[in-house]
């Protein structure tokens, strides 16, 4: 499911949740689709984590060993 369509869905099944409960289905659908959710955030958040270099205000490269690690297993890196 599209990004914006599993927000809309969770917002939906969660306003009806306070207005008037969920049925049995809906409390597993509403589940389902926040683990799907926070895969994705997880998924999103890694890959930003794993594309970023740091570096001090002399310019000098702070990236983290295990971030470098991770970049040169995935040919990010060369060095």
């Amino acid at each position: 499911m599209e990004r914006e369509q599993l927000r809309q869905r969770i917002n939906e099944l969660s306003a009806k949740h306070k207005a008037e409960g969920l049925t049995a289905e809906e409390e597993v659908e509403r589940q389902a689709l926040r683990e799907e959710f926070l895969a994705n955030f997880r998924e999103a958040f890694r890959s930003q984590v794993e594309m970023m270099q740091l570096f001090d205000k002399a310019g000098n490269e702070v990236t983290p060993d295990k971030v470098k690690d991770i970049q040169r297993k995935k040919g990010l890196r060369d060095d």
